[in-house]
């Protein structure tokens, strides 16, 4: 951005590993923050070396940070780490309750020295009968229902990303961006949490709702079950999967027209509550009609119609999206050199987006810059 950062000037410690802690640091840095990541001495934070699933751990959330190493183990490591969370805004950690705590970072000792500092704690659950229990994002999906409803009927499936551990990182700076503000009235900083658990289970609340509306137990979203008529995925003549919604009865009134199919003005489907209680006749229909036009024009009809549509794409192929490439990407070199991008935060200011600052830091990079 060619304007001020939003944060620019506030100070973030970031104590924390893995996804959770290190996306609230990330969101901070790119709005403008200071972020300066504590590693271990020797490798670092271990998400600089896994593989498979976990092989785009570092790179996705280390860029706009500094990185400074220091032997928590040792006094020394311990009053550089002291000192310099003294000069802080903001606290970010995600380890297990209570370890932080037992090496001298608790809130309490670090708030004496700093009575201004927002401490961020990322954890597994909120405070209850839970909060002692070790968390994972697959962990809370299973037990909040949100796996029940992802997978087939008797097959929990967690989600295709790490959408509890991310979501709790934002809570985490939500609840940090809030905590600034009440220090800009009252000058006092405070602790604040967020979580996996909770997040889980706020995402699964409208289904919770859907239960005490209907008094029936909700069905996994595989079932086919919707709120719409026609919402799903259909095939193209020329053999592409396209999914194409029809959510408003203004949208089926194009969709019909478009078509040109008297089998889809039967009384029987003229409102959309009417359509989601017959979905098993009517989506077999729909992709019998549709599989008589190649993807172009099936494309060109949802465009020119205002529907909602969309190919089914892998994450690789979003590297080339055009739409992402018009100014939604972060231009980042990878450890090994190579060069690549990755999506922005999905905000914009006015015209702008948020954009790298920082290149993604070399372990303890900015020791001498810091601990000078």
């Amino acid at each position: 951005m060619k304007k001020q950062l939003p944060l620019e000037g506030i100070r973030v410690i970031e104590f924390s590993h893995m996804v959770m802690g290190p996306t609230a640091g990330l969101v901070l840095a790119d709005l403008g923050a200071e972020v300066i990541k504590v590693e271990p001495e020797g490798k670092g934070d271990p998400t600089r070396h896994l593989k498979s699933t976990g092989a785009g751990f570092f790179a996705s959330f280390s860029r706009n940070k500094k990185s400074v190493t220091l032997d928590l183990a040792t006094p020394g490591g311990v009053a550089a780490a002291k000192k310099l969370i003294a000069t802080a805004d903001v606290f970010l950690e995600n380890f297990r309750p209570g370890a932080l705590d037992a090496k001298g970072f608790g809130y309490e000792a670090l708030a004496k020295e700093n009575p201004g500092l927002i401490y961020c704690s990322m954890k597994g659950f909120l405070a209850g009968p839970y909060e002692k229990r070790t968390a994972l994002d697959e962990v809370v999906q299973m037990m909040s229902g949100l796996a029940y409803m992802t997978g087939p009927a008797g097959r929990p499936l967690r989600a295709g990303a790490p959408v509890n551990d991310m979501m709790g990182g934002m809570f985490g700076a939500i609840a940090v961006l809030a905590a600034l503000r009440e220090r800009d009235r009252t000058g006092k900083g405070q602790h604040v949490q967020s979580s996996l658990f909770e997040n889980a289970a706020w995402l699964v609340s409208t289904h919770m709702m859907q239960h005490a509306v209907s008094g029936l137990e909700p069905e996994p979203m595989s079932a086919g079950k919707r709120a719409w008529g026609v919402y799903d995925i259909f095939e193209s003549s020329d053999g592409v999967p396209i999914f194409i919604g029809v959510v408003t009865e203004r949208q089926w009134e194009i969709f019909t027209r478009a078509l040109g199919e008297p089998e889809l003005l039967d009384p029987a489907y003229a409102t959309n509550n009417q359509r989601s209680l017959v979905r098993e006749t009517l989506i077999p229909l729909v992709a019998r009609l549709l599989k008589k036009h190649p993807i172009a024009r099936l494309e060109k009809i949802c465009e020119d119609g205002g529907l909602p549509f969309a190919r089914i794409q892998t994450p690789s192929q979003l590297f080339d999206d055009p739409h992402l490439n018009a100014g939604g990407m972060v231009e980042l070199t990878l450890p090994d050199g190579t060069q690549t991008k990755i999506p922005a935060l999905p905000i914009q200011f006015g015209d702008e987006r948020l954009g790298l600052r920082l290149p993604l830091p070399r372990l303890g990079e900015h020791n001498k810059e810091l601990l000078k």
